[in-house]
Order: structure tokens, then C-alpha cells, then sequence
């Protein structure tokens, strides 16, 4: 980096060749509180250290949801269509009804039985990469993380869990060609393919009105707020929050922390060797991995930070993927530890906007490494890893690997 970079957090090529780290500790050390002026235009704060990026999660009387997680296509200060209707994007006191209406389809008894369902597809992917001496991990192993937990939240099979997966991961990489057609306007393609989910809903919850259970759809047509029902589109939004939650974070860390393990032969060694590591083991590669680079805020109001002026109405991020490799918060933050503790990482978020599905994502984690390590062989890289086009989810698209 020179001494004064031009640092564009919007420019997703900065992410997919890895060099956003080299640029965040750039930041961390000089302009931790930044002004990112977009090439595309607009602009947005972005803050980078733990205790910055921490302080604005609690501060959430002061840092409001309700203009959406995401920052904008046009990357500049509108608001989302999903404002205070879907929980990632509510304030209180919405956001204290709505997670209490779906945390019971996300409670214990619902990750025991993911766990089950997980364990099953786990089991029969590993046996394939087993007999066919490899795989490419990202579309045939962890996908299975959130097509089981999918197969039991929303109550649906194996083939519907992954053709909701497929509609969500388009979604997510609504800039990558891998997924869709880049060309044309980009907010007509994330509207377009949002209808796509949001008609995958309601046909299930046509179904789920005439023969309703426990799953979340089921759930959320039952539920009422303040003794009014939600509308279809709440219920559509709350379900894709759910989903597109669920898909991109599992698989991606997944792949990420496998990556990590590969490119670290001395921790793979060390986990292979000391099993009861596993859940620090995946602590770390949430840390690591940090899939969910960031959260867009919006200020409430006037508020001062590091001697800066953020105004009411200013767009706000918050930087997970920063506030992870802070050294201030992780010793030796740049390296790769499965013994780290403590590991007070932010890669589920904090405060009231604590992912919901924490749990289960941390069981999908705990069950992917349990069962690699029950690979005879040694597992290496068979071919080139390719990364997800995005600068708000840092996914893995393409893993090879071969069993030697």
C-alpha cells in the first residue's frame, strides 16, 4: 500500500484477489472511521476496528437496520424495501416481535433434529468424495450444510432445499457471471431474482395453509403482531431472510476453513491429531473466514466517533471481516490458530442483531470437519480455487480437492 491509498471498499475485485486484508489494516492503523466515496457513486462510512465496528452493534438506539444490511446497488443511501419487515432490516420494537415469532423455528429442538438431517447428507457426500477420490467441496459437500438445515426449518425435501439454494446463491452473486448475466441494470436483476424466491414461497405457503406444522413458513402464517396477522410479502421476506442467512454463511465458511486447514498443514496436523480441538478449531475459522464481510446501518441521529461528525441520515458499515484480524482485539491476528482463546470474534454479528441462527450454523461447522476427518489419505487442493464476485459475502464458488 502506498501512504496515502485510494481504498474503494465497493470494488469487489479488491475482495476475490485478497487484498481487501492488506487494505483493512491500512485503514485499521490510519483512517479507522473512513469515508469511502464509491466509484459508482454515493458514499459511506465504514468502520473497521473491533471496539468501533462492536460499539456500533450495541449502539443500535443509534445505528438503525431498517435501510436494509446491504449496501445499495448503486451503492448510494436508499432505503430497502424490506425496512422493518424483515428481521435483519427492523428496528425495535419490530424487531423484538419478529424474532420472537421466529426464534421457536430455530430453537434447540429444532438443531437436534438439523443435526440429524445434516449428519444423513454429510454422510453420503463423504462417502462419494471416499469412492471417487475427491470432489469439488463447494458444490458437492457444503451444500449439504444448509440443504439439511433448509430440509427441516422450511419443511421441505432434498431437491426443493437445493433448487432454494440455488435461487438464493443467484441472489447473493447478482454480480457474478457464474451465477447470473451481468449485464443490464443491476437493481432490475436483484428485483427479478428476488421474485424468483419470493414465488418459491408462496407456493409453499399455499400448501402450508391447508396442512400446517412447525416449520417456519407454518410459523409465520400463524403468527400475529400486536393481533395483526403478517402479509404474504413479511411472511416472503422473514423466510428469505432465513434462507439466504443460512445458505451463504454455512457452505462458505465451510469451504473457507477447509482452505485455511490445507494452507496451514501444521494446524491440519494438529486437528487430525487432537480431535477434542474441533470447537476452537471452528472458532477460528469463523474469525478466519469471516464470510459476512459487513452490515450497512443508517444514523439516527448526530454522533461524534474518533473526533468524526456522523450525521443523521449517513450510511454506515460496519466491517466483520476488519474488526476480526484487528490485532488490538487478537493477538497475532494475521495467523491461523486452532487453540486461539479467547476468540471474542464478530463473525455472527453482536447486540439485538445477533444471528438467530447461530446454533445451527455452529452444529453444520462442528459435523463438516468431524466428518473430512474421518477421510483416510491426505486431503489436497486438485485445482484452482475461484471466489464468489461480492463484497458483502466472501464465498468460495469452486474447492477441488483430490484424497491422497
Amino acid at each position: 500500500m502506498t501512504d496515502t491509498p485510494r481504498i474503494d471498499l465497493t470494488d469487489v475485485d479488491l475482495f476475490v484477489a485478497g487484498k481487501h486484508t492488506e487494505a483493512f489494516t491500512w485503514l485499521r492503523d490510519h483512517e479507522p472511521v473512513y469515508r469511502n466515496e464509491s466509484a459508482g457513486g454515493g458514499a459511506f462510512w465504514a468502520l473497521t476496528t473491533y471496539d468501533d465496528v462492536l460499539w456500533a452493534y450495541k449502539e443500535h438506539g443509534t445505528f438503525g437496520s431498517a435501510r436494509g444490511a446491504i449496501l445499495g446497488g448503486s451503492y448510494r443511501s436508499e432505503d430497502d424495501t424490506a425496512g422493518n419487515r424483515m428481521l435483519v432490516a427492523a428496528d425495535l420494537p419490530r424487531h423484538r416481535l419478529l424474532k420472537q415469532v421466529i426464534h421457536p423455528a430455530l430453537a434447540a429442538s429444532v438443531v437436534t433434529r438439523v443435526t440429524e438431517q445434516v449428519s444423513v447428507l454429510l454422510d453420503a457426500a463423504v462417502d462419494r468424495m471416499r469412492v471417487e477420490g475427491g470432489a469439488d467441496v463447494a458444490t458437492d459437500v457444503a451444500t449439504e450444510l444448509p440443504a439439511g438445515a433448509l430440509m427441516v426449518v422450511m419443511g421441505i425435501d432434498h431437491t426443493q432445499a437445493h433448487h432454494l439454494i440455488g435461487l438464493t446463491r443467484r441472489m447473493v452473486g447478482f454480480r457474478d457471471e457464474l451465477f447470473v448475466d451481468t449485464g443490464g441494470d443491476q437493481k432490475l436483476r436483484l428485483a427479478w431474482l428476488q421474485a424468483e424466491i419470493f414465488e418459491f414461497f408462496a407456493d409453499l405457503l399455499a400448501q402450508r395453509r391447508t396442512n400446517s406444522g412447525d416449520d417456519l413458513l407454518s410459523v409465520l402464517s400463524r403468527a400475529r403482531l400486536n393481533g395483526h396477522a403478517l402479509s404474504e410479502e413479511d411472511i416472503f421476506f422473514n423466510c428469505m431472510n432465513v434462507a439466504v442467512g443460512g445458505n451463504e454463511t454455512s457452505s462458505y465458511t465451510a469451504c473457507l476453513g477447509l482452505e485455511a486447514l490445507l494452507s496451514h498443514p501444521e494446524q491440519h496436523e494438529r486437528l487430525r491429531r487432537s480431535p477434542g480441538l474441533l470447537p476452537t478449531a471452528v472458532e477460528e475459522i469463523l474469525r478466519w473466514a469471516s464470510v459476512n464481510a459487513y452490515v450497512q446501518r443508517v444514523v439516527k441521529h448526530d454522533i461524534e466517533r474518533r473526533g468524526i461528525l456522523l450525521r443523521a441520515g449517513d450510511s454506515v458499515t460496519l466491517w466483520n471481516v476488519s474488526a476480526n484480524r484487528d490485532e488490538a482485539q487478537f493477538p497475532d491476528a494475521h495467523a491461523f490458530d486452532i487453540t486461539r482463546s479467547p476468540n471474542r470474534h464478530l463473525a455472527y454479528g453482536a447486540g439485538i442483531h445477533r444471528c438467530l441462527g447461530a446454533p445451527v450454523a455452529q452444529t453444520e461447522l462442528l459435523l463438516f470437519f468431524d466428518r473430512l476427518s474421518t477421510l483416510n489419505g491426505r486431503v489436497e487442493l486438485a485445482g484452482d480455487v475461484r471466489r464468489l464476485r461480492s463484497n458483502f459475502i466472501l464465498g468460495t464458488t469452486s474447492l477441488p480437492v483430490e484424497i491422497r
